[in-house]
């Protein structure tokens, strides 16, 4: 039997752990594109620019130029699936670069990034296209 000072205690408990999980941020689930969209913001923005169209201010100045992500158009078969530009292409791309696959060095590898972060930041990058 639960004295009723150990029911009050659970109680509490229970609506404390409610609180704090409604509190609490939530989490960014993949294939978000608006958590894509802040890393898009602090990562790749300089170069692939606010629209995507690779005009970005350090873009400006790359030979050759950013990819321009409002045409839709991706070069690269990372994986070999006889298919450009799938989300596995551009995962592989963001965390080997440019590079890796023959393509410009100047795109840099972001490994530093999640599974998720790279899952949300392709969602965005399929945003801009026209």
């Amino acid at each position: 039997m639960l004295t009723p000072r150990i029911r009050t205690y659970l109680w509490a408990h229970v609506a404390i752990v409610a609180l704090v999980a409604w509190l609490a941020p939530t989490t960014a689930f993949a294939d978000d594109a608006e958590a894509g969209k802040a890393i898009y913001t602090v990562n790749c923005v300089a170069c692939h620019g606010a629209t995507g169209k690779g005009d970005g201010v350090v873009g400006a100045v790359l030979q050759p130029p950013p990819r321009d992500f409002s045409a839709g158009v991706f070069m690269f078969d990372t994986d070999g699936d006889g298919q450009t530009g799938t989300d596995a292409d551009l995962k592989n791309v963001i965390m080997k670069g440019g590079g890796a696959f023959g393509g410009s060095p100047l795109m840099a590898p972001w490994p530093v990034l999640t599974e998720a972060d790279i899952e949300n930041l392709i969602a965005y990058i399929r945003t801009f296209k026209q």
